[in-house]
């Protein structure tokens, strides 16, 4: 009976930001990640489905074409990003939370069944919208509902989980090959994340408006009682300083963040997360047609064999893409961010400067995997993890909004020159300049981080410790 008394917040028993782990937090952590998934999945695809078209097609597209098809779902994340985000600030989360999946589901459909490469465009740049408009909201509702010392870490398993649909992809991908054998259904692959939408919008539709949302409207009544609807009866967010009353200080505009004090943080958020966005999506997504272009892909193969080649080792070399995250995981807590992210770019970059060599000087294939293994683990153990949580780190609560804003917009302007330039790199001047091209990037992406780090260190906007709680 006295857990049915329960009538206020004044009755609860547990405070959100201290309560230990349950296992509602991991279902919301697993239900705001599979935006991410789907993501990785769909990046993937693209690199299978292209080859497949052409083979189908009997010709090779043209640079251009192949650079505008891959980086399609890339533009419409930035739209979406941009759109949606700032719709749900305006409107509440919940709408768009399960609005995005059923866009991406639709999107996906549309592509499934159109004819030729326009209606792939189209809906490549539909699933996009969706999907960015998920990254957006999704990161919202595991912030204000994860306990304070775990915040940071199920972020970071949030970003992580990409790497699952990278994995997804590229399986679903071998599978359609290897049973069907028919370069013609490349279309069927966008069934899985068709599917993989449903799913994710079945698991949001038990969810409740974002409590700090309802705070900063001023309905707390409400935020309580989504905030207990999602974690428990018990939960209090009377002491959550996460949840406090909004202060009239009013949030900054991109223009505010040119002020003096802002430049290095804009350039030190910015930069590196371009150069990340690059080697991620460049490589990735073109993945197997780099692998091909290497002769890494089974010796003698042709045609439909040699995509399945690819793809299958596609799928071993994206295991390290996980075990990336999962050492940058156990670090984040451990180690300075700065360190991470500047060490994970220079070794990354000589993974692939031992792949480079292996190609030029026609080594043994296993050391040409092992440079693309330790690229992908070292890349995503430190800088595609890192620069997703450093500008919660340097900007204040008034100027995160903005401030994370320009940091998105360089590493999605980044990932669609790496997707757009990929093909025209690989017709200019064959694997070997992509490689020399994403060792140069990632190269500045360490240099700045290094360098601009101490600056930014020194004028006391960050402390060179991971931050657990905001």
């Amino acid at each position: 009976m006295t857990k049915h008394t329960i009538s206020g917040p004044h009755h609860a028993t547990c405070d959100m930001d201290t309560m230990p782990l349950r296992g509602r937090h991991y279902r919301v952590v697993v239900a705001a990640s599979l935006g991410q998934v789907v993501g990785g999945m769909l990046s993937t695809l693209v690199g299978i489905i292209l080859p497949m078209m052409q083979l189908a097609a009997g010709r090779v597209y043209a640079s251009t074409v192949q650079g505008v098809v891959a980086s399609a779902s890339l533009v419409g994340i930035i739209l979406g990003s941009l759109l949606i985000g700032g719709w749900g600030d305006r409107r509440g989360y919940l709408l768009f939370f399960r609005l995005c999946p059923l866009l991406v589901q639709g999107a996906a459909l549309v592509a499934f069944f159109a004819e030729g490469l326009g209606g792939l465009i189209v809906g490549l740049f539909l699933m996009g919208v969706g999907i960015g408009g998920s990254y957006s909201i999704d990161s919202d509702y595991i912030s204000q509902l994860m306990p304070c010392r775990w915040r940071l870490f199920m972020v970071g398993v949030a970003k992580a989980s990409s790497s699952v649909g990278n994995i997804g992809g590229a399986v679903l991908g071998f599978v359609v090959l290897r049973l069907w054998g028919d370069p013609g259904l490349w279309n069927y692959m966008l069934l899985g994340v068709a599917a993989l939408a449903l799913v994710m919008f079945l698991l949001r539709l038990g969810f409740t408006e974002s409590p700090g949302w309802l705070i900063q409207q001023g309905r707390r009544r409400e935020a309580q009682e989504a905030a207990r609807k999602l974690l428990g009866e018990d939960v209090s967010i009377q002491k959550s300083v996460r949840h406090a009353p909004a202060t009239d200080d009013e949030p900054s505009g991109w223009s505010d963040l040119m002020q003096r004090g802002h430049l290095n943080k804009i350039l030190l958020s910015g930069i590196p997360w371009a150069c990340e966005g690059m080697a991620v999506y460049g490589i990735g997504v073109f993945l197997p047609v780099i692998l091909m272009s290497l002769g890494l892909e089974r010796s003698g193969a042709e045609g439909v064999d040699r995509i399945v080649g690819s793809v299958e080792l596609t799928t071993y070399i994206n295991l390290f893409v996980v075990a990336g995250f999962a050492v940058g995981l156990w670090m984040i807590n451990r180690y300075s961010h700065l360190m991470m992210q500047t060490a994970g770019f220079f070794l990354c970059s000589a993974g692939m400067v031992v792949l480079w060599l292996a190609y030029a000087l026609h080594g043994p294939m296993w050391v040409a995997v092992a440079g693309l293994m330790l690229f992908e683990l070292f890349l995503n153990a430190g800088p595609h993890l890192i620069t997703f949580i450093l500008p919660t780190e340097i900007y204040s609560v008034a100027d995160l909004g903005a401030g994370s804003g320009v940091a998105a917009a360089f590493g999605k302007f980044g990932a669609v020159a790496g997707v757009f330039f990929m093909p025209l790199l690989l017709c200019w001047g064959g694997v070997g300049l992509v490689m020399g091209v994403t060792v140069s990037f990632q190269m500045i992406g360490g240099g700045v981080t290094w360098y601009l780090g101490r600056k930014v260190l020194a004028e006391g906007l960050l402390k060179n410790r991971p931050r657990i709680c905001a």
